[in-house]
């Protein structure tokens, strides 16, 4: 066989009139993206990392330019006034400050905006004991083949659509909680000193359906999300400094409370911030238990309203409105919630990051 140059057992030459073979498109398409791989995925992390920031600064930019019109006649009305009314939908169109509004409309969210700050604080007062106690308890106390199980059953409960919830606390639980529990609490505290605490506890007790209800079965939907996250931390804390504790004598809750929960306090808060979302952000369950009222509930065991559910109830009335403010002014009351929302995220990091730099894991005397 003839060779280039002659030579036995070189590569065969060219046969005449035959092109030399062309590197294929997807070769070079492959060392092109080897050469720039790097460069590739620091862009692809730099937009990943930007994302979610993007995302949040349009909602609230849309949110912010369809509420205009409504912040500039609501004024500050909006955040410490009581009265809600749509005005005369029937009546003349008036206009303040340039924009259209039904005659007599005035929009006064405070009792709004207290039904989600109590209900919320409610269900944290309640959820995070509870939590903290079964993700100690499912890690620290019970064995192996008890606290598996257990724990996945805590983690499937998080997935539970709150309309099942909402729909369980208003056909058992709210009754249940109204005949049974409420009564005492009630009697207990008219026994109390007069005074606006211990008068919030008193009758009537209502039917279940109200304030108490809605921030128990709030606190049930949110201490499955602590719960998970808290087990996970405390599975985390190294073996050593506990056991080295119980060699000093520490007994199990001063184990606990100097060493196991500092390690992981950070991450607790953390996880009691995603709870507190969750009940701020809360619709259909506060609707079917909480009433969905528009004014300030006069006993803890009264209708109420929250953001969420003030939106879902009152959309469908307030497109009614042919001028288009009653919507705007559910436009301004979401954006009052993402404002709290956003706040309460900002000083559970300031909170975060205070407790991180103050003492060591095992906590200040330890």
């Amino acid at each position: 066989m003839t060779s280039v140059g002659g030579v036995a057992g070189d590569v065969p030459a060219t046969p005449p009139g035959r092109a030399a073979p062309r590197e294929s498109l997807f070769r070079r398409a492959a060392d092109v993206f080897r050469a720039n791989e790097e460069k590739g995925w620091r862009w692809c992390a730099r937009v990943a990392v930007l994302m979610p920031l993007v995302a949040l600064v349009f909602a609230v930019t849309v949110l912010a330019l369809k509420a205009w019109p409504a912040i500039r006649v609501n004024g500050w009305y909006f955040l410490y006034g009581k009265n809600w009314t749509y005005g005369d939908s029937y009546g003349a169109t008036v206009h303040t400050h340039g924009v259209a509004h039904a005659a007599g409309a005035q929009f006064g969210a405070w009792p709004i905006i207290a039904g989600t700050l109590q209900s919320s604080f409610i269900a944290i007062v309640v959820a995070v004991p509870l939590s903290i106690g079964a993700a100690f308890a499912l890690t620290e106390r019970m064995p192996g083949w008890i606290s598996r199980p257990l724990g996945y059953a805590i983690e499937i409960l998080a997935g539970i659509p709150s309309v099942v919830i909402g729909l369980w606390g208003l056909l058992t639980f709210g009754p249940w909680l109204a005949k049974n529990i409420y009564p005492t609490l009630a009697s207990i505290a008219s026994d109390l000193p007069n005074v606006e605490p211990f008068n919030y506890f008193r009758q009537p007790v209502g039917t279940g359906e109200g304030l108490l209800t809605a921030g128990l079965v709030l606190g049930m939907m949110i201490i499955p999300i602590i719960t998970s996250t808290t087990r996970e931390l405390f599975i985390q804390v190294p073996t050593l400094p506990k056991e080295g504790g119980e060699a000093l004598g520490m007994t199990h809750w001063e184990v606990a409370n100097r060493i196991t929960l500092p390690w992981v306090r950070s991450g607790i808060i953390g996880g009691t911030v995603l709870g507190l979302g969750r009940a701020l952000g809360e619709t259909i369950a506060v609707v079917l238990v909480g009433g969905a009222s528009l004014r300030l509930a006069p006993n803890i065991y009264q209708p109420f309203g929250t953001i969420a559910a003030t939106i879902l109830t009152q959309l469908d009335g307030a497109q009614a409105d042919g001028t288009g403010f009653a919507v705007a002014t559910l436009a301004e009351l979401a954006l009052v919630l993402a404002v709290i929302s956003v706040a309460v995220n900002l000083a559970a990091r300031a909170i975060i990051s205070r407790t991180s730099r103050t003492g060591g894991p095992v906590g200040s005397g330890a």
